[in-house]
């Protein structure tokens, strides 16, 4: 493992579609609200990304409107990612902006 390359074995990549995707304001808000998760402590990296405008492929689901792609160390860490209380605020606080969430957790082979 590299320090300008880090490896994290458990990935936790999230999708999200919005309630209103026409809403910059709820997407923004959603964003805002994913970010926050960035302080649990397992939480090794975390990106959150928008769809990007490429090309239309039926191999490419650009159904989506919001990512997030988070990193840990382990499955232990990824498990006190979803107990932990910045997680479930989260839930709470943003819960309402979206209307369908696709996790794929992925571990490292």
């Amino acid at each position: 493992m590299s320090q300008n390359n880090p490896v994290y074995p458990i990935v936790h990549h999230v999708f999200f579609w919005l309630k209103n995707p026409e809403s910059t304001t709820d997407r923004d808000q959603l964003i805002v609200g994913i970010k926050t998760l960035k302080k649990i402590e397992t939480v090794q990296d975390l990106q959150v990304g928008i769809v990007a405008d490429t090309e239309r492929r039926p191999v490419i689901d650009h159904s989506w409107h919001v990512s997030e792609l988070m990193f840990f160390n382990d499955l232990e860490g990824q498990g006190l990612y979803q107990s932990h209380p910045l997680h479930l605020a989260f839930i709470e606080n943003c819960s309402h902006l979206w209307e369908k969430v696709l996790v794929y957790d992925i571990q490292s082979v």
